[in-house]
């Protein structure tokens, strides 16, 4: 156990209070949701870490003469901080206010993006990179006062990415906005500088990414918010999001209140669609995402008739057109319009057909 003392805060407002690492009073309302579940500040910390295992967090921990690197130590290294929510640490004896901690500059964006080795030489100071979660190289930048994520990727990553965002905008969803910026694809922080705290489903649900399991959490929170995961999951279906997992996606939360306002846009398309290549059955007949989606309505009867009874938005060739015209990319257009529209049809069928054919054990026979 991490043997720490202090508070933990949202803004100025303290939230919890930790002594030798074990949490012992808290603020129901409004701690998060991660450590109202588990009360395991140490794991909490450790959410809030930059990937290890990404080559450039080697090397930002490095030029930061971090002493201790585990993930728990990297993310208190700035209080535990991060750009999208106001949650933080205050350890003991610390007068520190929120206005002192929150980020205000980051010099070492090039560095966590793309290892520049100029970037290694600035000195020490507080930066964003060390809480900035997900396995890709990435940075966030400053730029007139917003936060911007800048990300590293292929072509094909940076088309897919792009394209899904510009389809989900016209579909109307609930959509993380995208552009590209140079060689990079970037993405305005969507809590517009804390003023929501953003937390991600895995607070919940730890690893377990089971479509039938998050609706059910969802729902028992709020079936408006469970409509809003539902149509999530079908444009992640109809659009070969292959990624979808505990971390990238979750909840928009009220500073003052704790309540949970929405669902958080959805992003990070880029392993969707053609991001790893041109899927070979472009007919989509044995889809390891449809059958995913087939086995969640076969096991979810409440999802099954929710997603019946919703007005889901309907995509048409001439709107896949004018998204892969605002693209500046050579794909194959024909593959991706008859790929798209042979999911939403077939995700359609599944919907409405009355008994709902028994897919194969999704266990594959395995014990345990």
């Amino acid at each position: 156990m991490l043997h720490i003392t202090g508070q933990i805060l949202s803004g100025d407002k303290v939230i919890a209070a930790v002594k030798n690492g074990e949490i012992t009073d808290f603020d129901e309302s409004l701690i998060p949701l991660y450590l109202k579940q588990t009360k395991d500040v140490e794991g909490w910390l450790a959410s809030r870490a930059i990937d290890a295992h990404r080559i450039n967090s080697r090397l930002l921990k490095r030029a930061l003469r971090l002493r201790a690197t585990d993930d728990a130590h990297t993310a208190l290294a700035v209080n535990a901080a991060t750009v999208t929510d106001r949650y933080w640490f205050r350890p003991e004896g610390s007068t520190a206010r929120y206005a002192d901690i929150r980020f205000q500059e980051n010099y070492f964006d090039t560095l966590a993006l793309r290892g520049d080795p100029d970037g290694f030489s600035h000195k020490p100071s507080r930066t964003p990179e060390l809480t900035n979660t997900g396995s890709y190289e990435k940075c966030w930048r400053l730029i007139d006062g917003i936060w911007w994520m800048y990300k590293s990727g292929a072509e094909n990553e940076h088309f897919s990415e792009l394209f899904l965002c510009l389809l989900g905008e016209k579909l109307g969803l609930l959509a993380a906005h995208y552009e590209m910026d140079g060689d990079y694809i970037r993405t305005k922080d969507f809590t517009n500088g804390a003023s929501v705290n953003f937390e991600p489903i895995s607070a919940l649900m730890g690893d377990n990414e089971d479509y039938s399991d998050c609706f059910d959490a969802i729902f028992a929170i709020s079936p408006t918010l469970a409509e809003q995961y539902l149509r999530m999951i079908w444009f992640d279906t109809v659009c070969y999001n292959m990624d979808r997992h505990t971390g990238n996606f979750g909840f928009l939360r009220d500073i003052e209140s704790g309540k949970i306002l929405s669902m958080a846009p959805s992003f990070d398309h880029n392993i969707a669609l053609i991001a790893r290549g041109y899927p070979s059955d472009r007919s989509r007949e044995k889809d390891g995402i449809i059958r995913i989606f087939r086995g969640f309505l076969q096991q979810n009867e409440i999802a099954r008739e929710m997603l019946r009874n919703m007005k889901l938005p309907r995509i048409t060739e001439e709107l896949l057109d004018e998204c892969l015209n605002a693209a500046p990319f050579e794909v194959d257009r024909a593959f991706i319009r008859e790929f798209i529209l042979n999911g939403q049809k077939l995700v359609q069928d599944i919907l409405f057909t009355e008994d709902i054919a028994e897919d194969e054990d999704p266990s594959m026979g395995l014990t345990l």
